[in-house]
């Protein structure tokens, strides 16, 4: 079925600025849902034909249909265009009962708007972190592990449901690389932290993320400044994890206090730690996959949202690894 070739033709509201909005400059926007698709589009005014594989074919009509209505009230830009192709996977887009997909999904409120899950994985990943205590969300760059564990943490504050929000991360290069920068171990390991500065300040906005990081309601600390400490009514995300051992990952999750919530993230392709070291991260999965209260989501090359070319990168370095296999 879904190796059919055919056509499908379709009209779309007659608004010459929607439809300019919407097509983009000399039809860069419909050039990219084909590349992308690997459909054909042609169009006159606002009547569309799109050629190509059956399931292809109805998900870039989903896709045009669901873009158009967004020119209503906002500039579509090849950005938005990328970001609602990767809303969803094809299935989801021919899911029938749209209505009740769009009510299932966890909608978190920001200063910036509403932050949602992108396919099936993110939304998951955000259902299992409001229903379960720890979660390990694990996959390559750009999936948005981290920066939705952010917006869940932001959410989790402004609904007063914790007090605190710490944001840990390994210091793995504390031997040499971070003995070139100034300060203690915390400055030190700052800059490593700078996706989940930007996250907070793109939900909160630079003013408040810096009061209340004066206030000690957002903590910044190094995996190291967790030995000892309970941590109680607070929203916890360890980032890099990959870069624990065993033994400071065990350290970090039996901090874990009542009233908490913490989230772990890393990405078991890229593991700097010295050779001789076995990863928490990889350990943790086969230790904790069947206790209860522990959640896992493990994203893959579709589930990134950054460039299209980031998920081609991702996508060849597998293939390479998967044909090259390390001896």
């Amino acid at each position: 079925m879904g190796n059919i070739k055919l056509s499908h033709a379709f009209q779309l509201e007659p608004d010459n600025n929607r439809l300019a909005n919407f097509c983009g400059e000399c039809d860069q926007h419909l050039r990219q849902i084909e590349q992308r698709l690997n459909v054909e589009i042609s169009n006159r005014g606002n009547h569309f034909e799109i050629t190509g594989y059956e399931i292809a074919v109805k998900a870039a009509t989903a896709v045009i249909k669901q873009l158009f209505i967004a020119t209503e009230h906002e500039q579509v830009t090849p950005k938005k265009i990328h970001l609602a192709m990767q809303d969803s996977t094809i299935d989801q887009l021919l899911t029938p009962d749209l209505e009740t997909t769009e009510t299932l999904q966890v909608m978190i409120k920001t200063k910036q708007g509403i932050i949602k899950g992108r396919g099936a994985n993110q939304q998951d990943y955000l259902k299992k972190i409001q229903s379960h205590d720890i979660n390990f969300g694990i996959g390559p760059a750009g999936t948005g592990k981290t920066y939705l564990a952010v917006a869940c943490a932001v959410d989790a504050l402004q609904s007063e449901k914790i007090r605190r929000i710490i944001l840990v991360r390994p210091a793995v290069e504390a031997g040499e690389k971070l003995g070139f920068l100034p300060g203690d171990l915390a400055q030190k390991v700052d800059p490593y932290l700078r996706p989940l500065y930007d996250a907070l300040y793109e939900m909160l906005g630079f003013e408040r993320v810096e009061k209340l990081i004066e206030r000690k309601v957002i903590e910044v600390a190094p995996l190291a400044f967790m030995r000892g400490r309970t941590l109680n009514d607070s929203f916890i995300i360890l980032d890099e994890a990959q870069n624990t051992t065993t033994e400071q990952i065990k350290m970090f999750l039996t901090r874990i206090g009542f009233g908490s919530t913490a989230v772990v993230t890393g990405d078991i392709t890229q593991i700097d730690l010295p050779h001789e070291k076995m990863s928490g991260l990889k350990h943790v999965l086969n230790v904790l996959n069947e206790v209860e209260g522990v959640s896992f989501t493990t994203f893959n090359v579709r589930d990134v949202v950054r460039h299209p070319l980031v998920q081609r990168i991702v996508a060849a370095y597998e293939l390479y690894e998967q044909q090259h296999p390390k001896l």
